[in-house]
């Protein structure tokens, strides 16, 4: 067991100083994993197990586990205990203490402290992962773990599950491990809140387990987003990759997704312990929630994002060179972009409502994006009218519908001439001057603009 023991350890700092993982070179990362070891020392931990007492077997294990870890240069351990400052009864909710703190090169440091370590009190498990909350220096750049170690539950009326949901909502930890030392059965289902819950029935199960626990802490996990088209081949690219935490909602990645030099699209790492919600920023965006990776393989992660462009056509003339039109989703009233007449534009494929910004303004209601292909959306081309006033004074322009008229454009009341783009009808402009206090001054004046036309208004 030792010698295969020492094997996964080689096989795991292997993975953790690579540049290459599954025949892909990755660049290395200098994320630092600190690993905090929680153990329990409470009085429950002297009574025997297999071949010794429980507090031996878990201490043995974890001068291995430090010793092997000690190599790993992005890694930094630190040792908290609880129940092991003051005996039963009385009982003492407090009993937890940080013994040995983060720092390079304190494995032997750790190891002593174990060796010291004797079993006395009682087990708050909830005060000592809120405790553990502050044995984090601050780093922008840094994986924090928890291992928890542990042979019974709470005892002390406090709520490991809320504590710890609490530190990852603040995004201070990971989902924490936590390892069961011959718990009944009955317990078990008190930890699935707490984190990743391993069991160890037996010394051998213990040992698998602690291995198991270390490998998935450190080891490289690579992915891909695979954007598919609608016919599911993964075409779609140069798109923005947004992960959160599923738990906590913070951002931990942004990527543009990129079709590597081989044709495929390119690998990322991503941390395995957590579970991530992917939004893929296209337009409208699309999400993908609830994304467990497989820790230490290459997980596909695939997503139908298939699209079409757009490209409204620039009329002739200089009159719309900065026109903008805003786009949604047929039969939704949210606006999802805004752009530039003559630029093209992705959108996921189907159905579009499209608003031009123009004088009156123009609804195309029936849009068709299409696969890999380019709608094309053409406007009529403007006139001009140019509106000649004897005095500065109070009026709005409207534009004829179904003998309706509805209000375009309102004038500037401290014009005398204006000349306002407009698209082909027939329109009424109404104005009063400043100076007439009485509503018999009001004129109105009917014109029609053609495309490409430039016609004259006096009003009086």
């Amino acid at each position: 067991m030792k010698i295969q023991f020492k094997i996964i350890i080689l096989s795991i700092i292997l993975l953790v100083n690579t540049n290459y993982f599954f025949g892909q070179e990755l660049k290395k990362t200098k994320v630092k994993t600190r690993i905090l070891f929680v153990l329990d020392a409470s009085q429950s931990m002297l009574s025997q197990w297999e071949s010794g007492r429980k507090i031996d077997v878990a201490r043995n294990m974890l001068i291995q586990m430090v010793d092997s870890l000690k190599q790993v240069s992005t890694v930094e351990m630190a040792l908290r205990v609880y129940g092991h400052q003051k005996p039963v009864p009385p009982q003492d909710c407090d009993d937890t203490k940080l013994e040995v703190p983060f720092e390079p090169g304190n494995a032997a440091k750790i190891k002593h402290k174990l060796k010291q370590i004797i079993p006395k009190g009682t087990t708050p498990i909830a005060y000592a992962l809120e405790m553990s909350s502050k044995d984090f220096p601050d780093c922008d750049n840094c994986r924090n773990i928890i291992v928890l170690i542990t042979d019974g539950i709470e005892a002390c009326d406090g709520d490991p599950c809320a504590v710890s949901k609490a530190l990852q909502k603040q995004g201070i930890i990971l989902k924490p491990f936590v390892v069961g030392i011959g718990l009944d059965d009955g317990f078990k289902k008190t930890f699935e809140c707490v984190g990743h819950y391993f069991d160890a029935t037996n010394e051998t199960k213990f040992k698998e387990v602690m291995e198991v626990v270390i490998s998935q802490a450190l080891n490289s996990t690579t992915a891909q987003v695979n954007l598919l088209d609608e016919y599911y081949k993964p075409t779609e690219t140069d798109v923005t990759l947004t992960f959160y935490d599923n738990f906590s909602g913070i951002v931990k990645h942004n990527y543009i997704q990129t079709i590597n030099h081989r044709g495929n699209p390119d690998t990322i790492n991503l941390d395995p312990l957590l579970t991530y919600d992917l939004v893929v920023q296209t337009i409208p965006p699309v999400r993908k929630d609830s994304i467990v990776l497989t820790p230490g393989k290459h997980n596909i992660i695939a997503v139908d994002v298939p699209q079409g462009t757009l490209l409204m056509k620039k009329p002739n003339g200089n009159q719309y060179k900065d026109l903008q039109f805003i786009i949604r989703k047929k039969g939704n009233s949210e606006t999802l972009n805004i752009q530039k007449v003559g630029e093209e534009k992705k959108y996921i494929t189907g159905l579009y409502e499209i608003e031009v910004l123009t004088l009156p303004r123009l609804q195309i209601p029936d849009v068709e994006i299409k696969q890999s292909y380019t709608t094309t959306v053409e406007i009529p081309q403007p006139g001009i009218v140019t509106l000649f006033l004897s005095a500065p004074g109070y009026g709005a322009l409207f534009v004829e519908k179904d003998n309706k008229l509805e209000r375009v454009y309102n004038l500037n009341p401290n014009k005398m001439q204006e000349s306002i783009v407009l698209q082909p009808g027939n329109y009424t402009v109404v104005f009063r001057s400043r100076n007439s206090k009485e509503i018999i001054y009001s004129i109105q004046r009917k014109f029609r603009i053609n495309s490409g036309s430039s016609i004259p208004v006096k009003l009086y």
